[in-house]
């Protein structure tokens, strides 16, 4: 059982964990629902004034005709691909001459604000500053508002007012155009309120989000970095699967499995299922090579769930239709809510009791790049579609059987990570939240 921490010790561990990112931030009395939120100091007592988005920005600037470029000068290049929608920021560096991307791109400069204006980018969350600009002027999709602070407003002040989940919402409401191409048009950019405090209390509302934003990050850096351990692992206790250095015995997965297991995909609700209903995985509920129970529609009251096909803690599962990248994608299921039945186009790998290979052992060899390798090439299919494995093909799957003892030890190992990957998971979730709880701070009710 979790006992709760007194406010004064979580209010420290987050001032420490801020002072350790360099963020001098002194926060007051936490809230129930979120780790942190800023007093009185970063943010008013009193509403600030609100404006509209349109006066205190200039949105869509041209680029002026005194710029000053020649057809070489290299400038910075955004294409829609290089902001990254978990991180909110330009990922990807990229540079062009200035003669390739003078027309058919949106041109911004250093300090400009990039949203994404076309779906799914925009619900996405694709928004950066333009910082550190070769030349200080870039160039971009067509697809992005730029948004030029006046001086009335911070650019980052612009920017975290864009990452509101509420203001990705109303614009949402406001698409215009055809289904896949729908937009939000530059009218309701302009009209958007959002409020204006003084420019010292925009200053360090922006120091506080600026911390818990990299918070965040630096947690979700953290939890990647322990998910690459196991496959750093496996090549260290084992070898590479594709060579077999240390001469492992081999055998097909025919020969180590005692069956293979499929569900139904029956037309289900688009939403998450009641406690006391049933829900169908979806594909993507196997990503990463990692299980995500949350990612599953509700099977509908007039459908009788088949128990059979019920996600069991300990189940092996693997994707047998996907994208030629993503087909076989593995995940073992460390637990369950219950009640999540697998859908057609997962499997579930049973192994013999004798077979002599521990499922953790055998989920991790599946994630190896020579593992997917030989997955994708047993997958069939025309152009049109997407490709399949059958389950003929995937018992002829290759695949090293080292010593029983090795493969505990190797699982121990890795059940060790995985209770190291639920901490992270938890504090990244408490960082989400103390970011999410910041601003709403910041931007009002």
């Amino acid at each position: 059982m979790s006992v709760a921490r007194p406010p004064e010790d979580a209010r420290a561990e987050a001032e420490a964990e801020a002072e350790a990112e360099g963020c001098p931030v002194h926060f007051a009395e936490l809230p129930d629902d979120a780790g942190a939120a800023a007093n009185a100091e970063f943010f008013p007592l009193k509403p600030a004034p609100t404006s509209a988005l349109g006066e205190v920005c200039e949105i869509n600037p041209r680029l002026p005709k005194d710029h000053g470029l020649q057809d070489h000068s290299e400038v910075a290049f955004v294409p829609m691909a290089a902001v990254d929608e978990i991180s909110a920021t330009i990922a990807q560096r990229l540079t062009r001459p200035f003669a390739e991307v003078r027309k058919g791109y949106t041109p911004f400069a250093e300090g400009d604000v990039l949203f994404a204006k076309i779906t799914p980018c925009m619900e996405n969350g694709k928004v950066a500053v333009a910082r550190d600009l070769a030349g200080g002027r870039g160039f971009g999709s067509t697809e992005f508002h730029v948004l030029r602070a006046r001086e009335a407003v911070l650019p980052e002040w612009v920017y975290y007012f864009l990452r509101q989940q509420r203001f990705r919402n109303a614009a949402k409401r406001s698409f215009t155009g055809t289904a896949g191409q729908q937009r939000v048009p530059a009218a309701h950019m302009a009209a958007a309120a959002i409020p204006v405090p003084a420019m010292v209390h925009q200053r360090r509302m922006v120091e506080a989000l600026g911390c818990a934003d990299s918070m965040v990050r630096l947690r979700r850096r953290a939890r990647a970095l322990t998910e690459l351990m196991v496959p750093a692992l496996l090549a260290d206790m084992f070898g590479d699967p594709q060579s077999n250095p240390k001469g492992w015995p081999s055998a097909t997965l025919g020969e180590l499995l005692d069956g293979i297991d499929s569900g139904k995909s029956p037309r289900c609700h688009d939403r998450p299922k009641a406690e006391n209903e049933w829900g169908v995985l979806r594909l993507s509920a196997l990503k990463n090579a990692l299980y995500d129970e949350s990612d599953h529609k509700t099977l509908p009251e007039t459908e009788l769930p088949d128990t059979r096909s019920e996600v069991q803690a300990g189940d092996l599962l693997i994707s047998r239709k996907n994208t030629r990248e993503l087909v076989g994608t593995p995940a073992y299921v460390w637990e369950t809510r219950g009640r999540i039945l697998l859908p057609d186009l997962i499997f579930r790998l049973r192994l013999r009791a004798d077979a002599g290979v521990n499922p953790l052992y055998l989920w991790a060899l599946l994630r190896a790049p020579a593992i997917r390798k030989g997955l994708q090439l047993l997958a069939s299919g025309t152009a049109a579609s997407m490709p399949n494995i059958s389950k003929e093909r995937l018992r002829t799957l290759r695949v090293m059987v080292p010593s029983q003892a090795l493969q505990e030890t190797f699982a121990q190992r890795v059940a060790a990570l995985h209770a190291i990957a639920q901490q992270q998971d938890a504090a990244l979730a408490h960082a989400k939240k103390t970011f999410e709880a910041l601003l709403a701070r910041a931007f009002g009710p």
